[in-house]
C-alpha cells in the first residue's frame, strides 16, 4: 500500500451490526442505503483499478477471518454489483432536480420545507411520479386559496390602520399544528363587518386543531383554505407513505445480499486502518520490516538454533520522531536479556517498543525503527505491572503468579517473552529466589526476551544460565549527578536513584534525607545476612506451625501429611448435602403431588437442588427468579430461605463472621408466593429429619405450613 500511486476510494465505514440490524427492521433510511452504496462502489472501484485490486485480494483472507464468512474474490465482485445497481434503481443519490420543495409566494417557506423535504429527493422521480404530481397540484389549491381569502384582508389592514396600538394582520405558519392561517393581533372581525372588503372578513371563522378545539385568539381560517390544507395534507401523506414503502421494499431485496454487504463493510474498514497506518507511518519514518521465518531443513523439520531479532534505531511508537527529544536504540536479541536500570531509566518504555515492533511485524505493518529484522514468533507474551483483583480474591503478587505460569505454559523458543519488574510483589529474599527460578526456565527453554528487574540479588544466585545476556539501561554522570541516558548497553545497573526520583516528585527532603542515613547504616550488614535470614525465615515459619497461606498447621501434619480429621474440620458439610438435598425432595414430593391435584402449578413436578460451593457463585438466570435456598452452616445447622435475587442474599449470608465458605442448596419455583409456602414447609419439616436449624423460629411467622404439613 505504501507504494501505490493512483487515489485511494473515501473508505465508507459503516458497522456490520447496524447495517443488519437495520436491513432486518426495515428500518434503513435513504442516507443508511446511499452509505451502503457507497460501501459496495468503493469495492468495485477498488477491483476495477489495477493497483487497488491486488490490495482488495490480499485483505480478502483477513476479513475472511474477522466476519467468518468465505466469500472469495468473485463471488464477492458480483454479489458487489447486484445490490449496487438494486440500490441505484430505487435510491435518488444527489437528489432529483425536478423534486424540488414547493415555494409559493404568500406563503411561508418554512411550512412547505417543514412538509416535504423529509421524503423529496429520497426516491428516483420514475417510482413517485404520480404523487409527486398531486403534491404539486395540491400546494398549487392551497396557494390560490390563501392568496383569495387572506391576501385582501392583509392588504386592507395595512392601507386602513394607524401603526400606534393597531390590529395586525399577517398570513402565518403554524408549526404545531402544520397549517397556514391568517393570524391578527388584536384583531376583531365584528369590527370591521361595515368596512370595504368585508366578504373577505366574514368568511373568517378561528382555526380549530385536530381534536376540534380553537387554537388561540389570534389565529384565524377559511373553509376555502381549510379544505385546501387537508388536500395537501392527504397528499403529502400518500407521497411519504409511498416512499417508506419503497425503501422497505429495497430492505427486503438487500437482505439476500446480507453477507456480501457486511462482508464489503468490514473489508473496508481493514483498508481505512491499513491506509491510516501507512500513512501515518511514512509521516513519523517508520520502515517496513524483514520478517524471517525459522529454516527447514530437506525433510520438513525446523533447525534447532536459535532465531534473532534485531532492530535498529527502535524507538517508542508513541513519541515522533519529527518532534525531536526521543531517544534511539538497537536491540540486537539472540537469546533473553535480563535487564537493570534505574527507576525512570527507560525499561518499561523499552519492552513495551520492542512488544509494539514485534506485533507489528509479524502482522506486516511498519514498525518504529530504522530497520527491522523480526523472527516470525509464534507468540509475543508480554507481562506488566501487576495489581491486584478483588473481584477474584487476588492479591498483585497471585495475578503476577497467575499470569507469570500462563507464560511459562505457552512460550516455545520461538516466542518472545517480556516480563517487567518481575516478582515486585512479594518480600525480596523468596521473590528473587522465584525471579531466578523462572529466569532459569525461560533460558532453558531457548526463547528470546527481557526479563527487568530491581532485584539485584539475583546476580549472587547460583543459577545455571547458558544463553542469558546482562542487559542495562545506561546512565552517566552530569554535574555531579547521575542521570539517566535512557540507552540499552550491556553489563549490570545497580543504581535505582530511587532517592533522586522521589525527590524529583515532591517528597519532603526530611524523609529522603532519613532515608538515606537508614540506607547506609544497614546496607553492608544487609548484604551480609541475605542469605542466612532468607534460610532462618523458612525455618521459623514451618517451626511456628503456620504454612505459607498464613492458617495454622500441626507439626505432626507437616512430618506425615495429611490427615482425615483435617479434611472434615476444612469442610463439615461436604458429605451432608447430599443428605439434605434428599430430604427436601422427600419433603416437597406429597406437597408438589398437592399442587397438581389442584391444578395449581402443572409444570412443577419435582425439585431439583443445585449444590453452590466454597468460592462460588448462582448463575446470573437466579437473578429475579423466585428461588429457595438452604444454607449449610459451618456449625451444622441449616438456615432456610427464599429470594428473587440469591446471588445478593448469599453475599450477604457470607459477609458474617465465620461464614465466608458456607455451601448452599437452591433450587428455582415459579413465584414468590410458591416459594414462601415451600420455605415455610422446609423450615417446619427439616427438624423432624434430624437436622437443626437456625431459623427454625421463622416458620411460625407464616400463614401457610405447619409442623405436620403432608405428614
Amino acid at each position: 500500500m505504501s507504494s501505490v500511486t493512483c487515489s485511494f476510494p473515501e473508505f465508507t465505514c459503516v458497522s456490520s451490526a447496524k447495517i443488519a440490524k437495520l436491513l432486518e427492521w426495515k428500518e434503513a433510511n435513504h442516507i443508511e442505503l446511499c452509505r451502503i452504496k457507497n460501501v459496495l462502489d468503493e469495492i468495485l472501484h477498488m477491483y476495477k483499478n489495477s493497483e487497488l485490486n491486488e490490495i482488495l485480494k490480499h485483505l480478502i483472507g483477513p476479513t475472511w477471518v474477522a466476519t467468518g464468512l468465505e466469500i472469495d474474490f468473485n463471488t464477492l465482485v458480483a454479489g458487489c454489483e447486484v445490490a449496487s445497481g438494486k440500490i441505484g434503481e430505487i435510491i435518488s443519490l444527489d437528489g432529483e432536480k425536478d423534486q424540488k420543495v414547493n415555494s409559493f409566494s404568500g406563503i411561508p417557506d418554512e411550512f412547505f420545507e417543514d412538509m416535504e423535504s423529509v421524503w423529496k429527493g429520497r426516491i428516483k422521480t420514475t417510482h413517485v411520479n404520480d404523487v409527486l404530481t398531486s403534491v404539486d397540484e395540491a400546494a398549487e389549491a392551497l396557494h390560490l386559496a390563501v392568496t383569495e381569502d387572506f391576501t385582501p384582508i392583509v392588504s386592507r389592514i395595512k392601507a386602513s390602520m394607524s401603526p400606534l396600538k393597531a390590529p395586525k394582520g399577517e398570513i402565518s405558519y403554524s408549526r404545531e399544528q402544520e397549517a397556514v392561517w391568517f393570524k391578527g393581533k388584536q384583531f376583531m372581525p365584528d369590527v370591521w363587518t361595515g368596512s370595504p372588503g368585508e366578504e373577505h372578513i366574514k368568511q373568517l371563522k378561528h382555526a380549530l386543531d385536530s381534536k376540534g378545539r380553537k387554537v388561540g385568539m389570534e389565529w384565524f381560517t377559511t373553509a376555502k383554505v381549510d379544505t385546501a390544507l387537508s388536500r395537501y395534507h392527504e397528499a403529502n401523506a400518500k407521497a411519504k407513505s409511498r416512499v417508506l414503502e419503497l425503501l422497505r421494499e429495497l430492505a427486503t431485496e438487500l437482505q439476500s445480499h446480507i453477507n456480501i454487504i457486511v462482508f464489503s463493510s468490514t473489508l473496508l474498514v481493514i483498508t481505512k486502518a491499513l491506509y491510516a497506518h501507512v500513512s501515518e507511518g511514512r509521516r513519523r519514518k517508520w520502515v517496513f520490516p524483514t520478517i524471517v521465518e525459522s529454516q527447514k531443513l530437506e525433510d520438513g523439520k525446523s533447525l534447532d538454533k536459535n532465531c534473532e531479532m534485531k532492530i535498529v534505531g527502535l524507538l517508542p511508537y508513541w513519541l515522533n520522531i519529527a518532534e525531536g527529544g526521543a531517544v534511539h536504540n538497537t536491540v540486537e536479541m539472540q537469546s533473553l536479556f535480563l535487564l537493570t536500570g534505574p527507576n525512570g531509566g527507560g525499561k518499561s518504555s523499552l519492552l513495551r517498543s520492542i512488544c509494539a515492533a514485534a506485533l507489528l511485524g509479524i502482522c506486516g505493518l511498519m514498525v518504529p525503527a530504522e530497520s527491522a529484522l523480526i523472527p516470525y514468533f509464534d507468540a509475543i507474551m508480554l507481562h506488566m505491572k501487576a495489581y491486584d483483583s478483588p473481584a477474584d480474591h487476588k492479591s498483585s503478587f497471585q495475578v503476577e503468579m497467575s499470569e507469570l505460569r500462563s507464560i511459562i505454559a505457552g512460550t516455545t523458543k520461538k516466542s518472545l517473552v517480556l516480563v517487567d519488574e518481575i516478582c515486585r510483589g512479594t518480600e525480596t529474599a523468596k521473590g528473587t529466589c522465584i525471579a531466578g527460578s523462572i529466569i532459569e526456565t525461560l533460558d532453558r527453554i531457548g526463547c528470546l526476551g527481557i526479563v527487568s528487574t530491581h532485584l539485584h540479588g539475583i546476580f549472587t544466585l547460583p543459577l545455571n544460565l547458558k544463553n542469558t545476556v546482562h542487559k542495562a539501561m545506561g546512565t552517566a554522570c552530569i554535574d555531579g549527578q547521575t542521570k539517566p541516558t535512557w540507552k540499552l548497553t550491556d553489563g549490570i545497573c545497580k543504581e535505582s536513584l530511587a532517592f533522586e526520583t522521589a525527590k524529583r516528585e515532591g517528597v519532603p527532603e526530611i524523609i529522603i534525607k532519613r532515608a538515606e542515613d537508614l540506607y547506609l547504616s544497614v546496607y553492608v550488614e544487609k548484604l551480609l545476612s541475605t542469605e542466612k535470614f532468607a534460610k532462618h525465615e523458612e525455618f521459623s515459619t514451618y517451626i511456628n506451625g503456620n504454612n505459607l497461606n498464613g492458617t495454622h498447621v500441626d507439626s505432626k501434619e507437616i512430618v506425615s501429611g495429611t490427615s482425615n480429621e483435617g479434611i472434615s474440620l476444612a469442610n463439615p458439610m461436604e458429605v451432608s448435602h447430599k443428605e439434605v438435598e434428599s430430604a427436601i425432595t422427600v419433603i416437597c414430593q406429597d406437597f408438589l403431588t398437592e399442587l397438581q391435584r389442584k391444578k395449581i402449578t402443572p409444570d412443577l413436578t419435582k425439585i431439583k437442588c443445585f449444590l453452590i460451593g466454597t468460592r462460588e457463585w448462582p448463575p446470573p438466570m437466579t437473578i429475579g427468579s423466585s428461588t429457595v435456598y438452604v444454607m449449610l452452616r459451618p456449625d451444622r445447622k441449616l438456615y432456610v430461605g427464599q429470594t428473587d435475587n440469591l446471588e445478593d442474599r448469599i453475599r450477604a449470608h457470607r459477609s458474617k463472621d465465620g461464614m465466608q465458605d458456607a455451601p448452599f442448596l437452591y433450587f428455582l419455583v415459579p413465584g414468590k408466593s410458591l416459594a414462601c409456602q415451600i420455605e415455610t414447609l422446609l423450615i417446619n419439616q427439616l427438624p423432624n429429619q434430624g437436622f437443626v436449624l437456625s431459623n427454625i423460629a421463622d416458620g411460625k411467622h407464616r400463614n401457610f405450613g405447619t409442623s405436620n404439613l403432608y405428614v
